[in-house]
């Protein structure tokens, strides 16, 4: 029976998509996202916040980078990977998810105004009329 090595998470953005190409051409943006888990503490509920990265390579890539935007909330479908290497000496790891699927999700925090396209509200298409993008405001304030 072979492992099984799937996550799927829904978070928003900690910062805006950042996109790089590798020496041999290929696309890759890298993100952070937070999840929000509610838990009790004492009498109280209290939201608690995980962070994660996200690699996103190839087509995909290139065609949602402009809307990875610090506070948009996202689906990630993908598989967890770490990443080994040594620093002053010392062993570092770091686990990060690299996903097959990206959903953008409803608008919130740091969403651009009006809704941004394939949202309610936001012109229903993947891409704004023309394929070109439209410079916005972005609010900083994230819920956590």
């Amino acid at each position: 029976m072979a492992d099984i090595n799937h996550v799927v998470l829904v978070g928003r953005l900690t910062r805006n998509a950042e996109l790089k190409y590798t020496n041999n051409g290929a696309a890759v943006s890298k993100f952070g996202i937070a999840i929000n888990q509610r838990r009790k503490k004492d009498d109280q509920w209290v939201d608690e916040a995980h962070f994660f990265d996200v690699v996103l390579w190839g087509k995909t890539a290139e065609s949602l980078n402009q809307y990875l935007v610090k506070g948009k909330q996202i689906g990630v479908e993908g598989e967890l990977r770490q990443n080994r290497w040594e620093q002053d000496g010392q062993a570092r790891s770091k686990v990060e998810i690299h996903a097959n699927n990206i959903q953008l999700l409803g608008s919130g925090t740091g969403a651009r105004q009006g809704g941004a396209p394939g949202e309610a509200g936001g012109g229903g298409g993947a891409m704004p009329e023309g394929g070109a993008s439209t410079p916005d405001t972005f609010q900083d304030d994230i819920p956590f």
